[in-house]
């Protein structure tokens, strides 16, 4: 599953993936949240929750289209990814 924003170059943003859907029917939690941004985003600070997980993001140079992967492992061993697709544009 992929979302679509779009952010600014000089803009730095919180994104949020809620796991709550995927989490739940597995009475399951998330353990740990690693962020792998594409080539010219920078992460900032993350948080997470027992379901959901940020981080702030940053960078990008307008007219780029640029992914952040975000994966979680959970506390009953799962591992699995969303993606975060930023449309760089001048806002």
């Amino acid at each position: 599953m992929s979302r679509t924003f779009k952010k600014d170059p000089d803009a730095e943003l919180d994104f949020m993936v809620d796991w709550a859907d995927w989490l739940e029917p597995m009475a399951d939690t998330i353990a740990s949240v690693a962020w792998i941004p594409d080539t010219g985003l920078t992460v900032g600070a993350t948080a997470m929750t027992t379901t959901t997980a940020t981080a702030f993001i940053s960078g990008g140079t307008a007219g780029d289209t640029l992914n952040v992967v975000c994966r979680v492992t959970t506390a009953g061993g799962r591992t699995d990814d969303r993606t975060i697709t930023i449309n760089i544009v001048n806002r």
